[in-house]
């Protein structure tokens, strides 16, 4: 029997195996479209090679690890002993659909089949799952299990990921191809401030709007390992996988574990592409109460206005001052709940504190709901002070390390989401409180890492939280927050719909960290609000146009005491409250394009084929005497576009003088042609540091 292959298509991308019967399922191509049509065979094509094995072993989809590949192994299995378990398959069954393939891979001698389907997502990406079933009579222990690993082109450049700690969430970096292996591990029990488990892999020349990009998403909240390995052959392989520890995963006759899913974006059309295939990925996971998701509303979070000062009366003129000026959904934070006036103790008594709240929390809800806005609340339920009742009764439902003392962070524990106990407990108290007060968002927080680790399976018992409590309460809606952005990954977006960036609200340096969101996360989901000036996290100092600005371009909120406010200053923010209102059909669930212009300019696009968005952000002074115009490669799709200058959030007052066209541009659509924004570039008026011109963007008739 000769070998044949297999090919999956997505619009801009082709996966394409070679079945042969004697050498098992090889790779043949990963990366941009192709049609294979009659390829020689890989025996044909591949000669003797100097310090080979003399069976040539190809690139295997599954490898095996031990018998003469010596590249990454795609399953490592340990006997129940703790001795090494060769997984070297030698029967293979492939499976072919339209939109996916299955390959399954069977070893004879460990009892091991694996498995793994690769599906096209709407939107372009291609979805990895692969899973480990046991037959054989003994017990076997899988050490790891890679989600994804695929070969990437010899002409691979450079890697881009992200890294980051509290309040200085994703920042972006870019390295060279590594000459041996590069790795991104994450040790902390959750997928940490540098986003989620992911990178880009860039071509020679590659940019944002175009080049070959190969860009990986592990959907998966714990910790994570992703990898670049050179081969000696002149390629690298590209491989993603949820960390296990050791011991943890122990597979019995029929057992089977299946991996996080990976998406693998593969674009011609630069970073722009990868991210958008990523955006619908991530997109189709999403679960909004109704089916759709509904104009995403103002918030109002009560955190940084008052802290843990709560007071009934307060609360409510907070909330008061939030509906004045078109708030639509007021989210009372920590300090709510029983022994709750620090962050030393309370946590895990979720009960409303009889003093602040004497008639619990419904009173509240129901002025708040007669205010015209939506009721939300802060929880932490994955924690546990050791200053708690809960404690006091079940000091055992702790994560802890035998007769070892028990670290603590932020004065707090993290409770043992493997335990079946502790999940059956939190979730009797949370639904509750859902069931008792009219609340339609939580605040879900978590904010340390874990220490002891939990491993995988703590991951998992805190998905099953979750899904339990959107199963009994589907029409209230999550935001996901660890910290700020410590847990903002695909794992959990089947079951939030809103996560929460950073702590660090101040303008200039949200910039960056929402730019490095949607490397893999839709704007939609990106909360950014308006904070405080001078910033609580920095200190700096910015105007409210600013702020509001760049609170715009995601799910936009406030964190602040709008009573507080000067005049002035609360009469801009209800103003770009408007302008949110009017624009969000725009912002949200549509197309992202960033971009970089000359001088330090930043920007993005938003919008559909036929009307976009864009913000051109300037976070420093400008060096040139005059801006150069700005090229958008996206125009280039329209014959000609009506272009408006909607606003310029900028400190008021001391104003530049601009050119006559900005003004007309104020006050009239002005016609360009679509080839001209995209090689010429669209006239640019004098920005101030921290500043950003707003544009419309119309296709003309």
């Amino acid at each position: 029997m000769s070998p044949s292959l297999v090919t999956l298509n997505a619009p801009e991308a082709s996966i394409v195996l070679e079945h042969d019967p004697d050498r098992g399922v090889l790779w043949r191509h990963c990366g941009t479209r192709v049609r294979p049509g009659d390829l020689p065979s890989l025996a044909e094509c591949r000669g003797p090679a100097s310090f080979a094995p003399d069976d040539d072993l190809s690139t295997a989809l599954a490898p095996a690890a031990g018998m003469g590949w010596f590249g990454p192994a795609t399953v490592e299995l340990r006997a129940s002993s703790g001795a090494a378990k060769l997984f070297a398959p030698t029967r293979f069954e492939v499976e072919e659909a339209d939109d996916r393939i299955e390959v399954r891979s069977f070893d004879d001698v460990s009892s091991i089949c694996h498995a793994l389907t690769i599906r096209v997502i709407d939107g372009g990406a291609f979805g990895f799952s692969a899973r480990i079933t046991s037959f054989g009579e003994d017990p076997v222990v899988l050490a790891s299990l890679a989600s994804i690993q695929v070969p990437l082109n010899a002409s691979s450049d450079s890697i881009v990921s992200w890294r980051g700690r509290h309040n200085a969430e994703l920042k972006e970096c870019r390295e060279a191809m590594p000459e041996h292996r590069w790795e991104r591990v994450t040790r902390r029990g959750i997928s940490g401030h540098g986003g989620p488990p992911g990178a880009y892999v860039l071509d020679t020349d590659t940019g944002w709007h175009r080049g070959l990009v190969h860009a990986v998403q592990l959907a998966w909240s714990g910790d994570s390992e992703i990898a670049v390995e050179r081969d000696d052959e002149g390629f690298w392989h590209l491989s993603a996988q949820a960390t296990l520890a050791p011991g943890e995963l122990v597979l019995s006759k029929g057992a089977t574990f299946t991996a996080p899913e990976a998406f693998l974006a593969i674009s011609t059309r630069g970073r722009n592409g990868a991210m958008a295939q990523q955006h619908a990925a991530v997109r189709s996971l999403t679960q909004w109460p109704g089916g759709a998701m509904k104009p995403r509303p103002v918030h109002l979070n009560s955190w940084e206005a008052c802290y843990f000062a709560h007071d009934a009366n307060r609360i409510a003129r907070l909330a008061q001052a939030g509906a004045d000026i078109g708030i639509e959904r007021f989210v009372l934070d920590d300090g709510w709940f029983k022994g709750r006036r620090h962050d030393r103790a309370g946590l895990g008594d979720w009960e409303t504190d009889p003093e602040t709240y004497p008639d619990g929390l419904g009173p509240l809800a129901s002025q708040v709901r007669k205010m015209g806005m939506e009721f939300g609340l802060w929880v932490e339920p994955e924690m546990i002070n050791t200053d708690s009742d809960l404690y006091r009764a079940h000091p055992e439902w702790a994560l802890a390390a035998d007769g070892r003392k028990r670290p603590t962070a932020r004065n707090q524990l993290v409770l043992d989401m493997r335990r079946e106990d502790v999940r059956d407990h939190l979730f009797a108290q949370l639904d509750a409180i859902l069931s008792e007060t009219p609340i339609s968002y939580l605040k879900w927080d978590h904010n340390r890492d874990h220490a002891p680790s939990g491993g995988a399976g703590q991951t998992r018992g805190s998905y099953d939280l979750f899904g339990r409590l959107r199963s009994a309460h589907p029409d209230v809606e999550i935001e996901g927050c660890a910290g700020g952005g410590g847990r903002s990954d695909a794992g959990l977006a089947p079951f939030v719909h809103r996560f929460w960036t950073s702590d660090n609200i101040d303008a200039v340096a949200r910039v960056g960290m929402q730019r490095g969101f949607l490397a893999f996360l839709p704007p939609e989901l990106m909360g950014s609000h308006v904070g405080a000036s001078p910033a609580h996290a920095t200190g700096r100092s910015q105007a409210m146009g600013f702020r509001a600005a760049i609170a715009c371009m995601g799910h936009l909120g406030v964190e602040l005491d709008p009573e507080a406010l000067a005049e002035g200053d609360r009469m801009e923010l209800a103003r770009w409250i408007g302008f949110y209102k009017q624009w969000r059909h725009l912002l949200h669930r549509t197309r992202v394009d960033l971009g970089q212009g000359t001088d330090d300019l930043l920007w993005q696009a938003r919008g559909t084929a036929r009307e976009k968005l864009l913000f051109c952000v300037r976070t420093s002074p400008p060096q040139d005497r005059r801006p150069q115009p700005l090229r958008l490669p996206f125009a280039s799709l329209g014959e000609a576009w009506k272009v408006r200058l909607l606003d310029i959030g900028e400190q008021a007052g001391h104003g530049m003088t601009r050119a006559d066209l900005f003004t007309r541009m104020g006050k009239e659509a002005v016609e360009f042609s679509g080839s001209w924004l995209a090689e010429s570039g669209l006239p640019m008026p004098l920005q101030k540091a921290e500043s950003v011109a707003i544009f419309h963007l119309e296709e003309a008739a």
